[in-house]
């Protein structure tokens, strides 16, 4: 991978990144200003030509203390199609050794309250991106800025707020809880609200989610969805993916009786049919 120096803003090639210490910035793209692995690497390049975006997290992350940077606008050669390959399959990975995430969020003004559910925070356009979803759940520390860079709070102190806006438990942020633990069906529906640029990231932005490594082909549209389904279907044990798209009232409830099917009947795959009848019947009972 490559990283940003936050002192010189030179790139340095790291091999493994479980070796070194760096930070990562998570944000929403401005495709008409971001810059390139080319513009940072240019030789004729003047730090004062790099975005502000980039100096200023070179310079909060610098002044506590890190002196990498993984920035995906920048630290990624998208020229070539083996590199962007592997990097878009090796972010869970990446995310997971960093040691925080800070989550840069221009809408967002530091002077009011984020935790109602209609503040600036709990509706910032960077709950709505699909690459954010990992970059939310994967990293042990999430540190939220505001678009002054000031610090509005982390995912720990901000978790119920996060859980509410997102669906998603506070036990898997907080990584009290597996992520296999969850169903796929339910990690699936994490996404549902979630767009991304070109259609083929609404699978490539998943794949670490379900642990799939796959080629990563910009230009085959949809079929990189199928793709994922079926490696999904191959590795997992985990039938509610043919839930997908269905209406489910509680994805928790799934979750127990997936995990219950699995049990009381020893190396075979849950029935989801069965689950779905019992839960109906369940409910419609105490009802």
């Amino acid at each position: 991978m490559w990283l940003l120096d936050t002192t010189t803003y030179r790139l340095r090639f790291e091999q493994d990144p479980s070796h070194v210490s760096y930070t990562i910035l998570s944000h929403v793209w401005d495709v008409a200003t971001e810059q390139t692995y080319q513009v940072c690497t240019s030789s004729r390049r003047l730090v004062r030509e790099l975005n502000a975006k980039i100096r200023d997290a070179c310079a909060y992350a610098r002044s506590r203390g890190h002196r990498y940077i993984w920035i995906d606008t920048c630290c990624i050669d998208k020229t070539s199609s083996a590199e962007l390959s592997e990097a878009l399959n090796s972010m869970f990975d990446w995310y997971s050794y960093a040691e925080v995430c800070y989550v840069f969020l221009p809408d967002v003004e530091d002077d009011e309250d984020p935790a109602p559910s209609h503040s600036g925070f709990s509706c910032s356009l960077w709950f709505k991106r699909g690459w954010t979803l990992q970059e939310l759940i994967v990293p042990r520390i999430n540190i939220f800025l505001s678009r002054s860079w000031r610090m509005l709070g982390t995912k720990a102190s901000l978790a119920k707020t996060i859980a509410r806006t997102t669906g998603i438990d506070k036990d898997i942020l907080l990584h009290k809880r597996p992520l296999h633990s969850i169903s796929v069906a339910r990690r699936m529906s994490w996404a549902s609200d979630r767009e991304t640029t070109r259609v083929e990231d609404e699978a490539y932005c998943l794949m670490g989610l379900f642990g799939i490594r796959m080629p990563t082909i910009y230009g085959e549209g949809r079929q990189a969805f199928v793709r994922l389904q079926e490696e999904i279907l191959k590795r997992i044990p985990d039938q509610s993916l043919f839930a997908w798209g269905r209406l489910w009232p509680d994805f928790q409830v799934l979750d127990e009786l997936l995990c219950w099917s699995a049990w009381l009947v020893p190396g075979c795959l849950p029935d989801l049919g069965a689950c779905e009848a019992w839960y109906m019947y369940s409910t419609s009972s105490s009802s």
